[in-house]
């Protein structure tokens, strides 16, 4: 199906890896032009760097801390030198660790919020003077922060902050026609999953296959699929909302 977005041109956050690199390589197939960033180096950059290569387009991959208000700024300016407006903007870059609430130090609690939360109000802020009308913003969020899980607090609190942030968004800029939403991720099978021990990788699929009604864990490309339909118009109508894309946990 021709979604139609040929030449449209995207902002991904975070996407060398897992869940991002599935929607920015989807995205490129698509025929949109992306833009991705990242903080450290990695042999994952080069490869990614190749393979848009390959689908062809105009893609950049750049190294930029979305943490930092400037290095925000410096990542936008070059989108704008690159492609003059962005139609679509994914906030997916995020961090996460598992430790007790009691225990949680405030460092922590504060890579976790400056990473899931303030990079996305830095990015939509400073993107508005870039964003095209009926242009798309799409927060990855997680199912986690509507049942809560332990150990992941600061996490889960970003998430459900977001959606707040998203609800409150699309009423503001709805005359625009922007459009915000949130994809409620379960849990996605990603090479950060294969780098486990084996052993613990297969107690982890099958602890949440059995916990989800399609008895599976999801992949980055089923996530990308929801990313295009709400990148393009057949979601028009669609805005100020949370999509499950997790397979039916509970």
């Amino acid at each position: 199906m021709n979604l139609g977005l040929n030449g449209k041109k995207a902002l991904v956050t975070g996407g060398v890896r897992g869940v991002g690199r599935g929607i920015v390589l989807a995205l490129a197939r698509a025929g949109v032009d992306v833009v991705t960033c990242y903080r450290q180096d990695s042999e994952l950059v080069a490869s990614l760097e190749r393979e848009l290569k390959e689908i062809g387009g105009n893609h950049l991959v750049v190294q930029a801390d979305i943490a930092e208000p400037a290095q925000v700024t410096i990542l936008l300016d070059k989108i704008r030198e690159t492609f003059g407006s962005l139609d679509l903007v994914v906030n997916n870059a995020g961090a996460i660790s598992h430790i007790p609430y009691a225990e949680l130090p405030e460092q922590e609690w504060r890579r976790v919020i400056d990473t899931n939360l303030t990079a996305p109000y830095l990015i939509i802020q400073g993107a508005l003077p870039l964003l095209s009308e009926g242009a798309s913003v799409i927060s990855i969020g997680s199912k986690s922060s509507e049942v809560g899980i332990p150990l992941r607090a600061h996490y889960t609190a970003t998430k459900a902050a977001l959606r707040g942030l998203t609800r409150s968004l699309a009423k503001e800029f709805g005359g625009r026609g922007l459009r915000f939403n949130v994809l409620a991720l379960g849990v996605i099978e990603t090479e950060a999953m294969d780098a486990m021990p084996a052993e613990q990788a297969a107690m982890m699929r099958k602890r949440y296959s059995e916990k989800t009604a399609l008895g599976r864990l999801g992949t980055p490309d089923e996530v990308a699929g929801a990313v295009l339909w709400l990148a393009s118009d057949l979601s028009r109508y669609v805005t100020g909302a949370t999509i499950h894309v997790d397979g039916g946990i509970s």
